[in-house]
C-alpha cells in the first residue's frame, strides 16, 4: 500500500507538472500519458486489496505487475519527457505487457472467488 500511495503521489505530481510546467507539446504528452497510466494502475493496485479480502488470493501477485509496469511504462515516458534518448521508448511496451499480465491475474483471481450459495 505504501508503494501504491507513492505511485499515486508521483502520478499527480507528473500530471500537474505536465499541465503547468512544460511547454514542449511532445514532452507534455509523454508526461500526461505516463501520469494517466500510472494513476490507473495505482487504483488497480488498491483494488487488489478488495479482491484479496473477498477470497481471491491470487490477486496478491497483480500489484507487482502493476507497479513494475508503472516503473517501466510511465518511467520511460517521464525520462524521455525530461530529455532521455528516445530509444528508451523501446522498453515502454514491456511495461504495457506487465499491465496486461496484472489485469489478467486480477481477473482470474476475481473469477475464482467462491460465490456464496443460498
Amino acid at each position: 500500500m505504501t508503494l501504491a500511495a507513492l505511485s499515486g503521489f508521483i502520478a499527480i505530481a507528473m500530471g500537474a507538472f505536465a499541465a503547468h510546467g512544460i511547454t514542449d507539446p511532445q514532452a507534455r504528452a509523454w508526461l500526461q500519458t505516463g501520469a494517466q497510466y500510472e494513476f490507473m494502475h495505482t487504483m488497480g493496485t488498491l483494488a487488489c486489496i478488495a479482491v484479496i479480502n473477498a477470497g481471491g488470493r491470487l490477486a496478491r501477485h497483480a500489484p507487482a505487475f502493476f507497479l513494475g509496469g508503472t516503473v517501466i511504462f510511465s518511467g520511460s515516458l517521464y525520462a524521455m519527457a525530461f530529455g532521455a534518448p528516445r530509444i528508451l521508448g523501446a522498453i515502454t511496451p514491456i511495461g504495457g505487457v506487465m499491465f496486461l499480465i496484472g489485469w489478467a491475474i486480477l481477473m482470474v483471481a476475481a473469477r475464482n472467488i467462491d460465490q456464496p450459495t443460498d
